[in-house]
């Protein structure tokens, strides 16, 4: 079982993976990530949905079985440089990947760079990386600059997350929160007009509000944008913004009026300096706790969400690309997407062998066309 934890992102890149990997890892926080020693060639095409330009597809993934990625001496054999960038969220899960991958493969070298979905996709739909970390699908403006460069690329869900609403330990008031409240305390209108807690409840303390949020590069400030304020991107300004999870741990952990938000993973890594506020998503008094089962099983919205990778077509038959896409979807490694170490929500079985199968026959293109939908399912995939 491999070793990971979750220094906050600075720390994961600049020692985390350093030695493990093999590769050249940088903090990638607003836009710079690692070069490589090479970087990949771009692809060719138009990027469009499609059931297109479909290859031969394999026994195993026609039959609905499993696709497993090659035997460890086939593994052994590989050489070359992969190069992956995008969402700190999903970083822990194609880390973990990379770190398990290497340890049938050394003469791969991979290097994952953070510099957000956005900037991820800014780089993937350059050329520039062969496969792009998304905490959100790609948006219709980002499938237009792929486009342009003849970059295709095939979707592939990895996972799913749930955004968790922290508090201090120390505030005993904020325990549940409404959809409508969070809305209140987030968009645009509130910057610079609601700054204390009994302006979102009139029994909350009149104390000011100290708010942590990822940067406006992040697939996470995305997603939590529409899902609670109705429109992606559209937030106030006046908060503590940081493409490093350790800054809003510990902005929120260091005041008793600070509330924040991010991924689930980094919340459990950090519980017992943290405090989770239920999600009330209709204002009928269910307050739900994210978790395993309730993002699992839908009940936590409208902060439950899939997450994905992005790989180039034209890398998809570089072998070890292939390689180490088969292994992240396979029963070698898709068990440990639940562990602690890595703390995010596995897919079932029989998704990751639907989305094996895409990958297989080289299917391109987006089945979100529209960009990020709050509350969506991966039953499209199946």
């Amino acid at each position: 079982m491999f070793q990971f934890t979750r220094l906050g992102r600075a720390k994961q890149l600049g020692i985390g993976l350093t030695v493990v990997l093999a590769a050249t890892l940088t903090v990638a926080c607003g836009g710079s990530t690692a070069t490589p020693a090479s970087t990949s060639a771009a692809g060719t095409g138009t990027g469009t949905p499609a059931a297109a330009k479909a290859t031969a597809t394999p026994a195993a993934a026609a039959a609905g079985k499993p696709v497993e990625p090659a035997n460890k001496a086939d593994l052994a054999k590989l050489k070359g440089d992969i190069i992956i960038d995008g969402s700190s969220t999903v970083y822990p899960v194609t880390a973990a990947a990379a770190e398990e991958f290497r340890k049938h493969a050394k003469d791969v070298r991979i290097s994952v760079g953070v510099s957000g979905t956005g900037g991820g996709f800014k780089k993937f739909c350059a050329g520039e990386t062969a496969i792009q970390d998304a905490s959100r699908p790609i948006d219709p403006a980002e499938v237009a600059a792929c486009q342009a460069k003849g970059i295709e690329y095939i979707e592939v869900p990895v996972a799913f997350d749930g955004l968790a609403v922290v508090i201090n330990p120390k505030n005993t008031w904020a325990a549940c929160m409404t959809k409508a409240e969070l809305k209140k305390l987030w968009e645009p209108e509130a910057q610079g007009k609601i700054t204390r807690w009994n302006q979102i409840r009139p029994s909350f303390p009149d104390q000011p509000i100290k708010l942590y949020g990822p940067g406006t590069d992040s697939g996470t400030f995305d997603y939590f944008t529409q899902a609670i304020n109705g429109k992606e991107k559209a937030s106030r300004g006046d908060f503590q913004a940081s493409e490093d999870d350790n800054v809003l741990v510990q902005g929120v952990s260091g005041d008793t009026n600070a509330l924040g938000y991010f991924g689930l993973a980094y919340y459990t890594e950090n519980k017992a300096k943290l405090q989770l506020a239920k999600v009330d998503d209709k204002g009928d008094g269910k307050c739900i706790e994210p978790s395993i089962e309730t993002v699992k099983n839908g009940s936590y919205q409208p902060l439950s969400r899939p997450i994905f990778i992005y790989v180039k077509k034209s890398e998809a038959a570089n072998p070890a690309v292939k390689a180490f896409v088969e292994f992240y979807l396979s029963k070698s490694f898709t068990p440990l997407v639940q562990t602690r170490e890595v703390g995010y929500i596995a897919l079932e079985d029989k998704t990751y062998t639907a989305i094996a199968k895409r990958f297989a026959t080289g299917t391109v293109g987006t089945l979100f066309p529209k960009g990020a939908e709050v509350g969506a399912t991966l039953d499209r995939y199946n």
